[in-house]
């Protein structure tokens, strides 16, 4: 582990909570890491959405209650709670955004888009549950609300256009 608490590449490579939780390596980004992990999410989504789109809903439900213990584990281990590089939580948050709408690539950029502005901003619920709900729920739950927020923006946007 380095100076700054965030593992290298090849420790993720020796522990697979970490791995997950570190969205495959993207968390490790200098910049804007949880941009990072949201673009990861894109192809899971696709991919979901493509070949098991009946087990979407079950799949989306094991990223969350997974990331719950992944995200809470991965703090853990390296002594930081809600670490910048921990991005499972966007990647659960994303698949959330996509879940009530059709597949197209204009639905994937603005619930890229929508999903980002709303984990970033943190309007009121979401930064009061990030500050008041800690371990691994807290990590999940702010990004599962913005992605919940976003749904709804996206779901209406795409009945408008």
């Amino acid at each position: 582990m380095r100076a700054d608490k965030t593992p290298s590449f090849k420790q993720l490579l020796a522990n697979p909570v970490q791995m997950l939780a570190f969205g495959f390596g993207s968390g490790l980004s200098k910049k804007a890491p949880g941009t990072m992990g949201t673009l990861v999410a894109i192809p899971f989504y696709y991919v979901l959405i493509k070949f098991f789109e009946s087990g979407y809903a079950a799949a989306l439900i094991l990223v969350v209650v997974s990331g719950v213990w992944i995200c809470g584990k991965a703090a853990d281990d390296i002594g930081v709670h809600d670490h910048g590089g921990i991005v499972w939580d966007e990647i659960a948050g994303y698949l959330l955004t996509m879940y009530w709408v059709a597949f197209s690539w204009q639905n994937v950029i603005l619930g890229f888009v929508l999903f980002r502005l709303f984990d970033i901003a943190k309007p009121w619920p979401i930064n009061w549950l990030d500050t008041k709900v800690k371990g691994g729920l807290g990590i999940m739950v702010d990004d599962l609300l913005a992605g919940l927020m976003s749904a709804g923006c996206l779901y209406v946007l795409t009945g408008l256009l």
